[in-house]
């Protein structure tokens, strides 16, 4: 059971790390050369359809499994892999902080936003989003980082 938990928070960890990564290198960029109104059209959408089926699985389970590895005594496990998943879990925490302090109240910022003319909507929007994502993007992948590492001491 702690190597299928383990494994289980490599993965959901890892997917969720993939697509912080491929929406900070990828999709913001290509959104970012958008004119005003559809940048704010285009970013409505993505936040109305992103907070359900397999992203909400893969988010709460960069929640869950991490603590559980800590939390399940096992005979032979180093203390280093003990402390790797609790700065995992901590990272993981302070990711979804993040995102529910930061990115989802800009999110709904947006939704509620007037849009004739959009430029205020996406200057209230843009700069800051992409702060917030950053950082949530950079403590989920040391989260990843951090379980990889723990799987090998």
């Amino acid at each position: 059971m702690p190597t299928l938990l383990l494994g289980l928070a490599i993965v959901s960890t890892g997917l969720y790390a993939g697509f912080m990564l491929v929406f900070q290198t990828g999709v913001m960029p290509a959104l970012a050369r958008l004119d005003d109104a559809h940048f704010v059209t285009a970013m409505r959408q993505v936040n109305a359809l992103m907070p359900r089926g397999v992203f909400m699985t893969v988010f709460a389970g960069v929640l869950v499994f991490p603590p559980l590895v800590w939390a399940m005594p096992v005979d032979g496990r180093s203390e280093e892999a003990t402390w790797l998943t609790i700065a995992a879990t901590v990272c993981a925490i302070a990711n979804h902080l993040v995102t529910v302090v930061g990115n989802v109240p800009l999110n709904n910022a947006l939704a509620a936003a007037p849009v004739n003319p959009p430029g205020p909507a996406r200057a209230a929007f843009e700069a800051r989003w992409n702060a917030f994502h950053r950082m949530r993007t950079l403590l989920v992948t040391v989260a990843f980082a951090l379980l990889v590492a723990a799987a090998l001491v």
